[in-house]
């Protein structure tokens, strides 16, 4: 039997704030369980995730 693996997990905290930058980019901020500055969340490393993190890049500070 193959040995699972747990997913590697990400921390991501919002150092900036989305005020001022378009609606897409703030919605992606929501969509990442952020809401206020210095808050912290963990998700599964995932590809969307990814995707989502690139995207806000430069409000976010992220650490795997």
């Amino acid at each position: 039997m193959a040995k699972k693996t747990e997913p590697k997990m990400i921390k991501v905290t919002l150092v900036r704030s989305p005020i001022g930058f378009p609606e897409r980019q703030k919605a992606t901020v929501r969509a990442l369980g952020l809401r206020r500055v210095n808050q912290t969340v963990t998700h599964k490393d995932t590809p969307a995730l990814r995707g989502m993190l690139q995207a806000v890049i430069h409000l976010i500070r992220i650490e795997e």
